[in-house]
């Protein structure tokens, strides 16, 4: 019984963690997906009639990657506790 009920406490803890990994994941991806679209409202301000609009969208997605970088960086964290 109490093999039994060690079986499911390493299971319960071993989903736990693979659940803040999955995060971790996907927050690190969002993270370099907005790094890209900061890269592409970069290259179109050189070109555009507006620079000042698309300079802008280029700050608000380096905002967002910062965020999802932090936010990846926090769950990788917690799944090592």
């Amino acid at each position: 019984m109490k093999k039994l009920i060690a079986a499911i406490a390493v299971l319960v803890l071993a989903n736990a963690a693979f659940a803040q990994a999955g995060t971790a994941v996907k927050e690190a991806g969002k993270a370099t997906a907005e790094t890209a679209k900061q890269g592409t409202e970069n290259t179109k301000a050189l070109v555009s009639s507006e620079p000042e609009k698309t300079v802008h969208k280029a700050k608000v997605h380096k905002a967002k990657a910062k965020q999802h970088g932090e936010n990846a960086k926090d769950a990788a964290k917690e799944t090592t506790k």
